[in-house]
């Protein structure tokens, strides 16, 4: 049907991409990143929605005016430059301006008392309170601005920096690249214009769902270009490379195109829904981040696939033999040799030898691997604040001022929040039993603010919180603050963690089961699977928590991963390695259904997708790999963690423990109960 209506579904599809582009652009400016890794049923958000409905302010302050003073902060220059720069954050949107007076807080100055930080606490309705303050605070070159209200915007704009550069990076190298594999200049761009058009697919299913569906975070883009690419990359190799192999034995161009739609374009369709479903796995978290990214992976994937198979095969209609068209003779001649001795290939003769010795190739395999994840049983968890920003960002100056000059502060204050219509008395002597000291000036309206002791994120902080949440009160109350948002992150992390394996499990175990007709492979594949991402999850922690390599790839260690990196590394890396393995036991279990040993089957199978197989993960590492230039330090540790659960998966398990454990099972490889079958479709 393709191939009938190849040149109506060329114009079609180039309609729907030209429209995507001019539609799906605007989706940088109309995502945000606000308040994306909390759960809305925590008790820090009840929290903050309390305190905001009981005073029409914000709990904490918003903005941060970080001052240096070239002076003593008690002195006539400091305290008039103190004055100056308090009038100048004043603004309807303001609720209240803290600063440093002699006698005051002495938290809000510095150790050397030559800087000092004014605090700027918002209404509900702002106004435009930030906008409007930054451009008074440009003709002071003595202060910096930061806090939240700077930090969420600079994140966004970096978000969108880094995937133009990731972009301006990936796609020269992957063309490059596509060329050296498909030896021909014509086929070398069909992966890029699929590339392409999903991505921009994708983007404007996004802007759709963030408009009338659910708010989508920016950080779901960032996902959606490296795996756009690469998924797209990845489909594009086998169907161009199938369509390539039928025409060399002489096939027709309808015919060939038939036979790679049904062998193929069969592998790409189960493919993208396990990656699918993988990913959609992430919809079950409630913080926005995490399903934004399941939202957004899960449609790339489908929709990497539905261009795969529509606007690509149409194109292979159209190209026939001139697919192989802009290279020279030699590189034809070389493809014309692979096909003629595939037994005498590299990967042929690989996994005869690995199969030979089944055992120590498999046992060396497995050992590599659980010592490379060893690293992960002792992994740290950090939060998002404005350390995760490039150091030349205001707010992440302001943050690390503060955190070096100056004594524990309240920019990122321990708060309790009572409920309303609770007598004061009440409140005041629950204040009174709390183990911590009462914040300047004391108990206000609907809010108990505290000291915390050490860092916002360090355990004694931690520990506060739950002491406080412990304490008995005649009313109800909930604690809130950064320290709360990240112990409930974590809390909501762990409780919605087993209902998200269970889906991903389950799924990709039935995709396989249908798609292979054995319930050993699945299982199997499973397991490598989770031996591939622990590996991953092990080099992660030795790269970016212990900092090991921080002068390549240019970060500063936290001492500790974003705590839901886990989670979706765990997903994407899943999905990804579940692809590269549907794609070799697809062509392994093609070649069996033929005749074939199963040793036969799969020395053949490796040769035949070896070549394909190793420049797909080759591709994928740089199309997802390119997230290590970005300057926001967790997408740089989701591109590196995926860019070597990949590796791992191309290298380690694909090349020995696939064949040798394919080898030590035999035809058990393909054990399926005979009732059960007898339900699966023809």
């Amino acid at each position: 049907m393709i191939y009938r209506r190849r040149r109506p579904i060329l114009l079609g599809s180039l309609v729907m991409v030209l429209v995507a582009a001019v539609f799906a652009l605007p989706v940088f400016s109309e995502l945000g990143n606000g308040n994306d890794f909390d759960d809305p049923s925590a008790e820090a958000v009840t929290a903050r929605d309390a305190v905001v409905a009981a005073t029409g302010t914000y709990a904490a302050p918003q903005l941060v005016a970080l001052v240096r003073l070239e002076a003593s902060a008690d002195s006539a220059f400091g305290l008039g430059r103190i004055r100056t720069v308090a009038r100048a954050m004043q603004h309807p949107g303001v609720a209240s301006v803290v600063a440093y007076q002699p006698g005051g807080d002495e938290r809000l100055v510095s150790r050397d008392r030559r800087s000092t930080y004014l605090l700027a606490t918002y209404k509900e309705d702002e106004r435009g309170a930030t906008d409007a303050i930054e451009a008074r605070m440009r003709a002071y070159e003595f202060v910096t601005l930061g806090g939240g209200a700077i930090a969420g915007p600079q994140v966004g704009d970096q978000v969108s920096l880094d995937i133009l550069r990731a972009e301006i990076i990936a796609f020269p190298l992957l063309f490059l690249l596509s060329l050296i594999v498909f030896r021909s200049a014509v086929s070398a761009l069909l992966p890029v214009a699929v590339g392409g058009a999903t991505i921009l697919l994708t983007f404007l299913a996004i802007r759709v769902i963030n408009a009338h569906v659910n708010p989508m975070s920016i950080y779901a883009l960032n996902l959606i270009n490296g795996l756009g690419l690469g998924l797209a990359i990845d489909y594009s190799l086998f169907m161009v490379s199938r369509f390539r192999e039928e025409l060399a034995v002489g096939r027709t161009r309808e015919e060939a195109l038939a036979v790679t739609m049904r062998t193929a374009g069969h592998v790409v369709f189960f493919s993208a829904i396990t990656v699918a479903c993988a990913l959609a796995a992430l919809i079950v978290f409630r913080q926005r981040f995490l399903y934004s990214m399941g939202v957004g992976g899960a449609l790339c994937a489908l929709i990497a696939a539905g261009v795969s198979l529509t606007l690509l095969p149409a194109l292979l209609g159209v190209l026939g033999e001139k697919v192989n068209a802009g290279g020279p003779r030699r590189w034809k001649e070389a493809i014309a040799r692979e096909a003629a001795g595939e037994k005498s290939g590299f990967w042929y003769r690989h996994s005869q030898r690995v199969m030979r010795r089944p055992i120590p190739f498999a046992t060396a395999a497995a050992v590599v691997l659980i010592a490379l994840g060893l690293p992960f049983l002792r992994i740290d968890f950090t939060g998002i604040d404005a350390s995760v920003l490039p150091s030349d960002q205001t707010a992440r100056i302001v943050d690390d001022a503060i955190k070096a000059e100056f004594p524990p502060s309240e920019t990122a204050p321990i708060y309790v929040a009572v409920a309303p219509g609770t007598p004061a008395a009440e409140v005041r002597a629950f204040a009174a039993r709390l183990p911590a000291p009462v914040a300047p000036p004391g108990v206000g309206e609907g809010q108990i603010d505290l000291i915390a002791p050490g860092a916002a994120l360090g355990e004694r902080a931690k520990d506060l919180v739950r002491d406080v949440r412990a304490t008995d009160a005649p009313f109800d109350f909930w604690v809130g603050g950064q320290t709360a948002q990240f112990l409930d992150q974590q809390q909501s992390l762990r409780d919605h963690l087993p209902i998200a394996l269970a889906i991903l499990c389950t799924t990709t175990l039935l995709i396989l089961f249908v798609m292979l007709r054995s319930v050993v492979l699945p299982i199997k594949a499973l397991v490598m699977n989770l031996l591939t991402i622990s590996a991953a999850f092990g080099l992660l922690v030795l790269v970016y928590q212990d900092g090991h390599l921080e002068w390549l790839f240019r970060f500063d260690s936290q001492g500790a991963i974003e705590s839901s990196q886990p989670v979706l590394l765990f997903a994407v890396a899943f999905g990804l390695s579940t692809d590269y393995g549907v794609f070799l036991l697809g062509r392994i279990k093609e070649l069996h259904d033929d005749g074939f040993s199963n040793e036969e089957a799969v020395a053949l199978g490796l040769q035949r997708t070896g070549r394909i197989v190793t420049f797909a993960a080759a591709l994928m590492v740089i199309a997802i790999g390119c997230f290590v230039t970005a300057q926001i330090i967790f997408i740089k540790q989701l591109g590196f963690g995926v860019a070597v659960a990949v590796l791992i998966d191309a290298t380690i398990v694909r090349a020995l423990l696939v064949p040798a454990l394919m080898r030590l099972l035999g035809d058990w490889n393909w054990w399926v109960p005979r009732p059960i079958a007898k339900l699966l479709p023809a």
